[in-house]
């Protein structure tokens, strides 16, 4: 089963602002309807629901409250339609400054639950809140957001990397178990992004740095990965699911 993008009801999860803000401008720009999530970020997510116009609106949640999530989705329901796509993109809040990370001699426990708290128990709970629509109507896809310090640990963001490398877990166990629903669940993995609140604390030597060092010599936007996202949503993708998709510019070649 295919639907075009247009006939889409799609969740954004932390979409006041940054890399969300720019999935649902796309989700929009293609004629689809969309739910912009936020948890603390209300007055950037209603005025980007008025920018996008009538076929998108605001709705508050935290992503790792279980009540809050169903109710959120109710409402979603009742003025977009139930939901068809969901974009995990939600983050606890996270500065990409590696000088100002813990390394390991000073990393805690509490640092990497915090992160996976929302990453992986957003998701979750997200899946769980969507999942009778899905199965109802034999039809979903969902979409989360990791990263290309998989494959390029090169800052000490432990924390984020554990978390987002749980997710990729998560990610591709609900692939398999969701694929008979007609659901299909994968990854867009970035890497520094030019430019989102949370990376605007790094140093700008380190855009540079990236540049260099990335095939196409220059740093990925948020604009470019939200193209990704979307193609996990379209027709195009309908026979993948469990794949975690690299977008950085070729910084990560494999």
């Amino acid at each position: 089963m295919t639907r075009p993008i247009s006939d889409l009801t799609v969740l954004v999860t932390g979409a006041g602002r940054g890399l969300g803000a720019a999935i649902a401008t796309a989700f929009a720009h293609h004629g689809a309807r969309v739910a912009i999530n936020y948890r603390n970020s209300r007055t950037e997510a209603e005025a980007l629901a008025e920018t996008l116009g009538p076929r998108a609106a605001a709705f508050q949640a935290d992503v790792t409250d279980e009540t809050a999530v169903t109710a959120m989705v109710a409402e979603i329901t009742a003025r977009l339609g139930a939901p068809d796509v969901l974009v995990h993109n939600a983050l606890a809040d996270f500065s990409f400054n590696g000088e100002a990370r813990s390394h390991l001699d000073q990393l805690t426990w509490a640092e990497i639950a915090a992160q996976a708290e929302t990453a992986v128990g957003g998701a979750l709970t997200c899946i769980q809140a969507l999942r009778p629509h899905f199965a109802e109507q034999g039809f979903g896809r969902v979409i989360t957001i990791g990263t290309n310090l998989f494959q390029n640990p090169v800052v000490p963001y432990h924390d984020y990397t554990a978390a987002k490398g749980a997710l990729l877990a998560l990610t591709r166990t609900a692939a398999r178990e969701l694929g008979p629903l007609g659901v299909t669940v994968n990854m867009v993995s970035g890497g520094l992004l030019r430019t989102t609140d949370a990376s605007r604390a790094t140093p700008e030597a380190v855009f540079d740095i990236v540049a260099g060092q990335t095939p196409l010599g220059r740093v990925t936007t948020p604009e470019e990965m939200a193209d990704a996202v979307l193609f996990f949503a379209s027709p195009w993708a309908r026979a993948v699911t469990g794949q975690n998709l690299i977008v950085d510019g070729g910084l990560v070649l494999g």
